[in-house]
């Protein structure tokens, strides 16, 4: 029988999450005689560059909050029955910690790249750097590119024709998106040189094109046609591969289920659960088209020739980001059931407000797209997630009028929980 460990004392440092889990782990096995595990750790005060975050992200898991946050409130996502107590001068020691480790700078960078042959003998890519020095994307692209930081750390000149295209691609467009089926559209666009006319031909397609295309010129144009504008973002084979290599690390860190939409009424190639950009969803909406770029903003987005309708909400609202006559009271009421506001103009008498109510008998299409609130904790605009086609339940009120959608869909946990929260207080 083996010996029961109710102590562990971390005495060696480590930047191995794996190390770091073993290390604990031999003191989590199970034991009738112990009733708790007593952690004491040295390292952490010992030395100031001890990477909190990440040992805390391993024992929380995976949450859309960040590890700062989860300490602030006390590990609210925590799985059930499980706890982590921290004194306070211990947290406030470790949120300082935290805080310091993820205002990393450009020089701060640098430096980790210019140490990493000496300290490894991976191979220097954007996913061994990132994993090896469990740092995120948003630390890298807050204000930089890879390829950036490689030639001022290691003196690697890169192509720079449109550079500021790509750059505003990966840390606007991309950095906001979590789909699977788009992520991997464009790596068959970068596996085919970007040449569309040896891609499969669709609807579908066109219009995920059309969505790279805005992702990478970011406007409409008169002047290309929609397959040299997607020809020319592969001119830079620099570039081209650092956005291969991000796209690839985004996919690894999808942790949900997309789903398709199944016999709908027109060519629509976004996925129930994923998140978009608002110009790709207008783009898929036709809205936008490489000739015409569609100039809406507000919460709505109608395309009367499709008989489809765009809503747009943001759970979290702020008064910085939104006038007191914007604060609409949108919630979820439960998986399946959602509250969301028209704008104030909207009367239950008028064309657009009987549209809604009448919405079953006309056949007119409703899409909704929730984001939690518009920036996320790095400060990055978030996307959207598509919640999928909702079918009016009831309304009360008038300007603005209060609508229950039905959802063809529960709508994912995370989403779920939060948008529960925000009903309860």
């Amino acid at each position: 029988m083996g010996v029961t460990i109710d102590t562990v004392l971390f005495l060696r440092p480590t930047e191995s999450l794996t190390i770091f889990l073993q290390q604990l782990g031999r003191g989590l096995r199970l034991s009738d005689d112990k009733d708790v595990l007593t952690v004491l750790d040295f390292v952490g005060q010992a030395r100031d560059e001890y990477d909190f975050e990440n040992k805390f992200r391993a024992l929380i898991g995976k949450t859309n909050t960040t590890v700062l946050k989860e300490i602030e409130q006390d590990f609210p996502h925590l799985p059930l029955g499980c706890s982590i107590v921290l004194e306070k001068k211990a947290k406030d020691f470790i949120l300082e910690n935290i805080r310091k480790a993820t205002s990393i700078n450009k020089r701060q960078l640098v430096s980790k790249i210019q140490k990493f042959q000496h300290d490894t003998h991976l191979e220097l890519t954007l996913s061994n750097f990132l994993a090896f020095y469990n740092l995120r994307l948003q630390q890298v692209y807050k204000n930089h590119t890879f390829n950036e930081l490689l030639e001022e750390a290691v003196r690697k000149p890169f192509n720079k024709v449109n550079y500021a295209s790509y750059k505003s691609m990966i840390s606007n467009k991309l950095m906001a998106t979590e789909s699977l089926s788009y992520f991997k559209f464009i790596l068959e666009l970068i596996d085919q040189n970007f040449e569309l006319a040896n891609l499969e031909w669709s609807e579908n397609n066109k219009i995920l094109a059309t969505m790279v295309f805005y992702d990478f010129y970011q406007s409409a144009s008169k002047e290309m046609s929609l397959e040299d504008g997607i020809r020319r973002i592969g001119e830079n084979k620099d570039m081209v591969k650092e956005l291969h290599d991000f796209i690839s690390f985004k996919i690894a860190q999808i942790n949900y289920e997309e789903f398709p939409l199944e016999d709908f009424a027109f060519p629509f190639p976004l996925k129930l659960h994923s998140r978009y950009t608002r110009d790709q969803i207008l783009v898929a909406m036709q809205l936008s088209t490489i000739e015409s770029k569609s100039s809406s903003r507000e919460g709505v987005a109608e395309n009367k020739l499709l008989n489809c309708e765009a809503l747009f909400v943001n759970l979290k609202k702020s008064e910085e980001d939104f006038s007191p006559t914007t604060m609409y009271d949108d919630y979820a009421i439960n998986e399946s059931l959602f509250h969301w506001q028209s704008q104030n103009k909207t009367a239950d008498t008028s064309v657009k407000g009987k549209s809604y109510i009448n919405q079953l008998k006309s056949k007119k299409i409703i899409l909704l797209f929730i984001r939690e609130s518009k920036t996320d904790a790095d400060s990055f605009t978030r996307g959207y997630v598509f919640v999928g086609p909702v079918s009016f339940v009831e309304f009360t009120g008038s300007k603005p009028m209060s609508i229950t959608w039905q959802l063809s869909k529960e709508m994912p946990h995370f989403l779920w929980r939060d948008s529960a929260k925000l009903q309860v207080g």
